[in-house]
C-alpha cells in the first residue's frame, strides 16, 4: 500500500491510497460471497451463486460499495497510524477508483488536531482573593437550623403581617381575559419569601380570615411569557387560612434532637468546621481557575473555523434542551437577546471550550499525565452520587453509551491537569476586594 499526504487549508490532510490490484480483488471476492448470503437467487443456495451471477443481480457498482466497506476502515487506519497524524474526526473518502485486477486509488480526508503551543505553565505565581466565611455564616447556618424544625400556628384573631403564611386562592386576568395556568385553590405562600410577581405578596398583609379582594400587579419587562411582558394584571384574592412560623429555641435539649450534639458549644463547633472546609474548597476551586486561566492566556492554538462550528452547534443542541425542560424555546430566548449576539457568544464559547481541551490534552502528553482506574472510579462515585443511582446501574447505562465514558474519562483527565498545574504553580492569597461605598450627600 502506498499514501502519499497533502496538507489543504487549515487541519485538513488528504491521503491518497493505493491498494494494491490483489488486495482490491481479494476484497471484491469476499464482498460478493457477504452479498451472496443474503440475495435470494433462483437456483442456488445462499452463498453458493457464482460471482457473475451475483453480479448481474446486484451490479458491479453495489459490489464495490460493500468491497470498499469492508477493507477500507482497516487501510485508513494502517494510513493514519503509519503517518503518525493525530486525527480529530472520522477520515471521509472524495473519490476512488475501483477497476477489479487493477490498483485499487482512493482519496480520503482528515481533519487533525491543531498544534498547541504551550507558553509558561509551571512555575507561574497567581494572586488569587481569599475567601473569607462572612461574618455573619454562624447566625444564618443556626437561623436556617431552627427554621427547618419550626411549627406553624395558625392565626384566626388577626390580619396577615409580612411574616405570615398563607393559603390562597387566585384567579388573574389581563385586560378582561384570564390568565392561562394564572389560578390556583389553597396555594400556599410564604410572604416574607415569595418569588411571585414584585408587588404580590406585599398587597396580601392587613388581610383578614376568608377575606376576598382584588389586586394589581404589573409583569415584569422580562417575563418568560412574552403575551405578559409590561402588562397590567388584575388578581381576585381569597385568604383561606393564616399561619405565623414559630422557632424553637436554641438551647442544649434542641441540638440534642437535631444532631449528635450535646450541646450548642459542639453544634457551633461543627458547623464552623463545615464553613472553614467550604472556605478551603472555595480558595482551592478559586485558585485552580486562576491558574489555569493564566495557563491557557499563555498558550496559543489557531483553532479551524470548522471545528467551531461543530463544537457550536453541540452547544445550541444543548441550550435547547435546557430551554426545553423550563418550558421555553430557541426563538423566545433569541428574540429576547438578539439571535445574532445569541450565536456569537455561543461561539465564543465553543471556541473557549476547544482550546481548553487542547491545552489539557498537550500538558496531558507533555508530562505524561495518564487515567488510571481510581481516577475514572471517583468520576463514577460523584456521578453516581449526583443523579442517585448505584454505581452498578451506572456501569449498566455506560455498557449501552460509550460516549459516556468517553465524556467522563475527558473530565476525568481535566481534573487530572489542573490539579498538577495546581501543584506546580504558586498561588498567593490576598485580602478580598473591598467593595467601595457610595458616598453620602448631606444637604446644607
Amino acid at each position: 500500500m502506498q499514501v502519499t499526504l497533502e496538507n489543504e487549508k487549515e487541519n485538513v490532510v488528504k491521503l491518497n491510497i493505493t491498494v494494491p490490484a490483489k488486495d482490491a480483488a481479494d476484497a471484491y471476492n469476499q464482498a460478493v460471497k457477504r452479498i451472496s448470503q443474503y440475495v435470494n437467487i433462483d437456483g442456488f443456495r445462499k452463498g453458493k451463486a457464482p460471482r457473475q451471477v451475483v453480479e448481474n443481480r446486484v451490479g458491479v457498482e453495489r459490489i464495490k460499495q460493500e468491497a470498499l466497506e469492508g477493507l477500507m476502515p482497516r487501510v485508513i487506519s494502517k494510513a493514519i497510524d503509519e503517518n503518525k497524524l493525530d486525527v480529530i474526526t472520522q477520515p471521509y473518502i472524495t473519490s476512488y477508483e475501483y477497476n477489479v485486477g487493477e490498483d485499487l486509488k482512493v482519496t480520503a480526508k482528515v481533519e487533525t488536531r491543531p498544534e498547541v503551543t504551550l507558553g509558561d505553565y509551571k512555575g507561574l505565581t497567581v494572586e488569587v482573593a481569599d475567601s473569607p466565611v462572612p461574618e455573619d455564616s454562624m447566625e444564618k447556618a443556626l437561623e436556617g437550623l431552627r427554621n427547618q424544625h419550626a411549627e406553624n400556628k395558625i392565626i384566626t384573631d388577626r390580619a396577615t403581617v409580612e411574616t405570615d403564611i398563607v393559603k390562597i386562592d387566585f384567579d388573574g386576568y389581563v385586560n378582561g381575559e384570564k390568565i392561562k395556568g394564572g389560578e390556583a385553590k389553597n396555594y400556599p405562600l410564604d410572604l416574607a419569601h415569595s418569588n411571585f410577581i414584585p408587588g404580590f405578596a406585599e398587597q396580601l398583609v392587613g388581610k383578614n380570615l376568608n377575606e376576598e379582594f382584588d389586586i394589581e400587579v404589573t409583569f415584569p419587562e422580562d417575563y418568560h411569557d412574552e403575551s405578559l411582558k409590561g402588562q397590567k394584571a388584575t388578581f381576585k384574592i381569597k385568604i383561606n387560612e393564616i399561619s405565623e412560623k414559630i422557632l424553637p429555641e436554641l438551647t442544649d435539649e434542641f441540638v440534642q434532637k437535631v444532631g449528635p450534639f450535646k450541646t450548642i458549644d459542639e453544634l457551633k463547633a461543627d458547623i464552623q468546621k463545615y464553613l472553614d472546609e467550604a472556605r478551603e474548597n472555595t480558595n482551592k476551586n478559586n485558585s485552580e481557575n486562576e491558574v489555569f486561566k493564566k495557563v491557557i492566556e499563555n498558550a496559543k492554538v489557531d483553532i479551524p473555523e470548522s471545528m467551531i462550528e461543530r463544537e457550536a452547534q453541540s452547544l445550541i443542541a444543548e441550550y435547547k434542551n435546557r430551554l426545553a425542560a423550563q418550558g421555553l424555546n430557541w426563538d423566545m430566548v433569541a428574540k429576547a437577546q438578539g439571535e445574532d449576539e445569541l450565536l456569537k457568544s455561543i461561539h465564543e464559547d465553543a471556541k473557549t471550550r476547544i482550546k481548553n481541551s487542547l491545552v489539557i490534552d498537550k500538558i496531558a502528553k507533555v508530562e505524561n499525565i495518564s487515567l488510571d482506574r481510581t481516577d475514572l472510579d471517583k468520576k463514577f462515585a460523584e456521578l453516581s452520587t449526583a443523579y442517585r443511582i448505584s454505581q452498578q446501574d451506572l456501569y449498566k447505562q455506560i455498557g449501552k453509551n460509550p460516549e459516556i465514558l468517553s465524556s467522563l474519562s475527558q473530565q476525568a483527565m481535566n481534573d487530572k491537569v489542573r490539579d498538577f498545574l495546581l501543584q506546580n504553580n504558586k498561588v498567593e492569597l490576598t485580602a478580598p476586594k473591598k467593595e467601595k461605598k457610595a458616598k453620602k450627600v448631606e444637604e446644607k
